[in-house]
């Protein structure tokens, strides 16, 4: 029954052979990978004003130059991953620049702050698109958790089915947002220019205002700033491209660049200039289409797709976290599960713990857009910096042709990276001291896991490993609970081992079932010896496991091996497990973990 409900949510598995046919184009690369950065437009805009209206409606100008900011650190941005793209074109992005240049640490800080990062990609993305939603439907805004929860499923289930059908049904919802921004920034642009919207709607640039000081500005600018994550996804995710695979991922960044520049400039525009506020439960690009279209068809429409693309830019941390997560895994930091490769051929693992990870970031933050985005703002920012640091360093001690410039790009863009990251700690210290917690955990965590793969390789390896103990004989125990044919089973198997002795162990609760139990096995079978464990405290593991130490310490000093031979009936349904007390079950389990005794479980399949 799993396996036909996995097969119609995911589809057929797919061979290893048709891993080519799961890389990407420019087109479906583009929606896949800048979701995430061109849906920021519908937030990043309001996050400026947030907090320029803590001074007065006045100050909204102010908008215009911090948008010039943003898009000279845009423009540092796309031209820095460029580079990155073509310097270490099989994908890792910041980890692998800042683990290769700056050393181990600055890449585990990367690594772990882009792990969170894309976790929050999912959550900010579905909570921003889900507050679309409930601003043009208010009646639903008390349902804003499920909401988010149901569209994280979906994306999941989506994603497990391969990259390429993902990107086949989500491009769709990007470019036609794209199409219906321009299309609002176009006509709002119109009217402007055909006076049909009033000039006194905003406070003219320039005009002076009090209470603005250097400090608020950065602050505004370091919140505007949160429109740029997901401009490193790219140079992450270089292997899901087609070949070949650097030159097309560097076009496709330079189109998202160019793309983000012109919607952020024209939101930021037609809100300074229609005077817009922000508001808690209407967006700032609704508010700015309601008073372009009225609430009609094109209203609907706008906030229909940014809706889908806020939602759907979560596909961005989908495509970029498994491939980062593998990066990890084979630095072994984190487990090797993340690099296996699914049914449909992606990283399923990366995917499905993305997934459930998010979900548990909707509930804690209750689906509050404005209270995650400081926090997943500050966590692409801290490796934006690393990045661009780590690539200063490279040129400096490689100097290749033409290193200069590249170096003036790099520096520049550490320089504000570094100034928009330091902006969130002193201004926002109360939403993103988070980051200061869960950083040194996660490199902690990243070297204990580290730290074990290198235990087991050297206890593994026969170079390095204690000689093997030679074994004389065998001793097998056989707990048993009746005389059934399970236990026959396991009975004539352990008979076949060729055991120096066997020893079937009873645990009776009462004394009376000692007795008679002891005379039918005696008829049964004399020439197995048994033991009876009298248990007045209805314990069977306790005894059992005495027993097993007993004999474990006896037979350690004649080199036998202690054998524990488990009898076990399986039913013919799996939901009859839950009518059965699985002691077979618990005994395998507390015995697993213990030094020197082997566990076999003999099963024995019931028919009806």
């Amino acid at each position: 029954m799993f396996t036909s409900i996995k097969r119609f949510l995911i589809g057929r598995p797919l061979k290893s052979t048709e891993l080519g046919e799961q890389k990407l184009n420019k087109t479906k690369a583009l929606a896949i990978l800048s979701s995430d950065a061109l849906s920021s437009v519908a937030y990043g805009p309001e996050q400026i004003l947030i907090v320029l209206i803590t001074v007065g409606a006045a100050a909204f100008w102010y908008s215009i130059p911090i948008a010039v900011g943003v898009l000279i650190l845009l423009l540092a941005l796309v031209l820095s991953y460029r580079q990155i793209i073509f310097a270490y074109p099989h994908g890792g992005g910041a980890y692998v620049v800042s683990k290769e240049n700056l050393g181990i640490y600055p890449g585990l800080i990367a690594g772990g702050s882009l792990l969170v990062d894309y976790i929050l990609t999912v959550a900010v993305s579905v909570s921003a698109g889900t507050d679309a939603i409930t601003s043009a439907f208010p009646s639903m805004h008390p349902y804003n958790v499920i909401i988010a929860i149901v569209f994280i499923l979906f994306i999941t289930t989506l994603n497990l089915r391969g990259v390429t059908e993902s990107a086949s049904v989500l491009a769709y919802p990007v470019y036609l947002f794209i199409f219906a921004l321009f299309i609002l920034i176009g006509v709002g642009v119109y009217n402007i220019l055909t006076g049909q919207i009033p000039p006194d709607l905003h406070t003219p640039v320039g005009t002076p205002v009090a209470g603005i000081s250097l400090f608020l500005l950065l602050k505004a600018f370091s919140s505007g700033s949160s429109a740029l994550t997901g401009v490193e996804a790219i140079s992450n995710a270089i292997p899901n491209f087609k070949d070949s695979a650097p030159h097309n991922a560097a076009k496709t960044l330079i189109a998202m660049g160019s793309l983000l520049a012109v919607l952020f400039s024209g939101i930021v525009f037609l809100a300074y200039y229609y005077g817009v506020s922000p508001r808690e439960e209407v967006t700032v690009v609704s508010q700015i289409a309601e008073q372009t279209f009225g609430r009609h068809f094109m209203y609907f429409f706008i906030q229909g797709t940014t809706a889908l693309i806020l939602i759907l830019a979560a596909n961005t941390g989908y495509s970029a976290f498994p491939l980062l997560a593998v990066n990890l895994a084979r630095d072994r930091f984190i487990p090797r599960m993340f690099t296996v490769r699914g049914d449909r051929l992606g990283y399923s693992n990366g995917i499905i713990i993305l997934g459930f990870l998010s979900i548990l970031l909707i509930i804690a933050f209750e689906g509050r857009t404005e209270h995650l985005i400081p926090l997943y703002a500050v966590g692409v920012f801290i490796p934006f910096t690393l990045s661009q640091s780590g690539m200063v360093v490279k040129w400096v001690r490689e100097k290749p042709k033409g290193w200069l410039p590249k170096l003036i790009i790099n520096s520049i863009g550490a320089l504000i990276s570094l100034t928009v990251s330091m902006m969130f700690f002193l201004t926002k210290f109360s939403q993103v001291w988070p980051v200061l917690v869960f950083l040194p955990l996660i490199i902690y965590l990243f070297h204990r896991i580290k730290k074990h793969y290198v235990a087991v390789g050297n206890q593994l390896s026969l170079s390095t490993c204690e000689p093997a103990v030679q074994i004389e004989g065998n001793i097998i125990i056989l707990p048993v609970a009746g005389i059934t044919h399970v236990v026959e089973n396991s009975l004539n198997y352990a008979k076949s081992l060729s055991a120096h002795q066997i020893i079937a162990v009873y645990v009776p609760f009462e004394r009376e079932d000692e007795a008679i139990f002891e005379a039918k096995w005696n008829k049964w079978q004399p020439e197995v010896r048994l033991v009876t464990l009298h248990s007045p405290y209805r314990s069977i593991i306790n005894p059992l496991s005495k027993f097993i130490d007993t004999v474990q310490r006896k037979a350690g000093e004649a080199n036998f091996q202690v054998t524990v031979v488990i009898p076990q009936f399986i039913p013919k349904k799996g939901w009859h497990n839950i009518l059965h007390n699985q002691s077979s079950l618990l005994i395998r389990a507390h015995l697993l973990y213990r030094r020197n005794v082997i566990v076999t479980t003999v099963p024995y399949h019931l028919k009806e």
